[in-house]
């Protein structure tokens, strides 16, 4: 499984991310591997289709569930909109799903 932190430098949400998810993982039972990816121009944001830092992706998948409608990719912090309000780091109920539909394309 890949799991992937995206981010650039200047948007400190990423540094808080990074344990809480290497937590996640082992919680779920996939180890503690996280790959950490620096995006560093907006013409990188555009081509990776960075939605803003920190971008958290499960075998290539965004975590948000509405990623995949949004197109306003850049170099800015990542804001989600979650039932508790905006956040700068997504909830662990998105990221716990995304490992289990993972776990289940695998199967």
């Amino acid at each position: 499984m890949n799991v992937e932190v995206l981010y650039f430098d200047g948007c400190p949400n990423h540094h808080a991310l990074v344990p809480r998810l290497r937590a996640l993982l082992a919680q779920a039972g996939h180890g503690d591997v996280v790959s950490l990816r620096r995006v560093e121009t907006a013409e990188d944001a555009e081509h990776a289709r960075f939605l803003g830092s920190p971008t958290v992706r499960v075998d290539g998948r965004d975590v948000d569930p509405t990623a995949a409608e949004r197109d306003d990719y850049g170099l800015k912090c990542r804001l989600y909109a979650t039932d508790d309000g905006l956040r700068g780091m997504p909830p662990d109920a998105w990221i716990l799903d995304a490992l289990a539909a993972a776990n289940e394309a695998r199967d």
